[in-house]
């Protein structure tokens, strides 16, 4: 077997060729009125009754279990239990989809692995917004919910800080939590998490601005659907072509296809969420790059990669197009902290989307997540 060096390598200052970005106007989707809204309501529905039949044919969650430890307007934190001495590990969830990616199926799971490395599991899902709290924005999720979710973890813990860890956009909030309160957590595991938006640093990031509706903040609840459409025309290659042929390699891999449908049949899993949250995902980090830029106000702070001064690991996927090295690099760089690592790992088959390897990917599991766990050990 390869050593792990050759799958998971660290790097310090790194570039990538930046490609051309694509213009910055919206060419113009349909303005997401009550009747569009609507439709994407049907076509949640739908795709949870595609979901549902998946589950029905035995590809559904399989998760481990937890208590709710606390909740709010917005959130419910989970407990995993975990042995009562070890370091504990608050997982944020990304909002978009549901949380159980983290816990898909035993051979695959973050949740159980980092239970048996003899971590305090805790994670930290995101419920669907109402007509009476849609009006929330990154300040809520960022800052309020996941700020209060630390405050309990570590009260829970005896006064431990825990480390934040999250995937995808999920990973986007726990930086911008890390940068708007350093002081109350140990550190940071960013895994396939973007962090610079400038444009040129990956196609999906120039169509998505490109294409982004103008209206998407008038909107109470956008519908998950509505944002699943959004990023398969963004890059039709990722999120539709990619996993066609990573459907047709898994089929000679009983265990690979059984992960693959597992996936689908996550991906078919919806969640709305607050308009004013996806209007300021889109406008603030994507359009206009201000968490990278040191422009981003959250509640009385401006936050930006100088105020992180916490150790912080990022995992970056070579083979994902939604947050590559470019979009990684640029923010590790503007850091004043000297511990900051990235480990990179190949592509494999039998994960859906390139973009969840990291979470889904039995190599992921056999190759880097042995040097995640040695990474926090060595902080605790």
């Amino acid at each position: 077997m390869a050593p792990a060096a050759t799958f998971a390598s660290c790097l310090s200052k790194a570039e990538r060729p930046a490609r051309s970005p694509m213009p910055e106007g919206r060419p113009g989707l349909p303005l997401i009125g009550g009747w569009l809204r609507s439709m994407f309501a049907l076509l949640d529905a739908l795709r949870k009754a595609q979901g549902e039949a998946l589950e029905g044919l035995g590809f559904g969650p399989t998760e481990c279990g937890y208590q709710v430890l606390a909740s709010g307007p917005r959130w419910r934190l989970r407990d995993y239990g975990g042995p009562d001495a070890g370091p504990p590990v608050l997982i944020v969830a990304a909002p978009i989809k549901r949380p159980y990616l983290w816990d898909l199926a035993p051979s695959v799971s973050a949740v159980r692995y980092c239970l048996r490395q003899r971590l305090r599991v805790y994670l930290l899902e995101w419920t669907a917004p109402s007509r009476s709290n849609g009006n929330a924005g990154l300040a809520e999720y960022a800052d309020q919910a996941i700020g209060e979710a630390i405050a309990r973890v570590s009260r829970e813990t005896g006064g431990m800080q825990p480390f934040l860890m999250g995937h995808s956009l999920g990973g986007t909030l726990a930086a911008i939590s890390g940068a708007s309160g350093p002081q109350s957590i140990s550190g940071l595991v960013l895994l396939s998490a973007p962090l610079c938006f400038q444009p040129g640093v990956s196609h999906f990031r120039d169509a998505i601005v490109a294409m982004a509706p103008p209206s998407l903040s008038e909107a109470d609840v956008v519908p998950g659907s509505l944002l699943s459409q959004l990023s398969a025309l963004a890059s039709p290659e990722t999120f539709v072509w990619s996993r066609l042929l990573d459907a047709t390699l898994s089929s000679a891999d009983p265990l690979a296809w059984e992960i693959h449908a597992r996936v689908e049949r996550w991906a078919l899993d919806e969640v709305p969420l607050p308009g004013r949250l996806v209007h300021q995902m889109l406008e603030w980090l994507y359009r206009e790059n201000r968490l990278c830029r040191g422009t981003l106000h959250i509640g009385q702070r401006t936050v930006g990669p100088s105020c992180l001064r916490l150790p912080t690991l990022a995992v970056v996927n070579t083979a994902d197009e939604i947050a590559p090295l470019a979009s990684v690099m640029p923010f590790f760089d503007a850091m004043p902290g000297p511990d900051v690592r990235v480990l990179e790992f190949p592509g494999e088959v039998g994960v859906g989307l390139q973009h969840l390897g990291i979470l889904v990917g039995r190599q992921a599991y056999a190759r880097v997540w042995p040097e995640i766990i040695s990474w926090l050990e060595a902080r605790c």
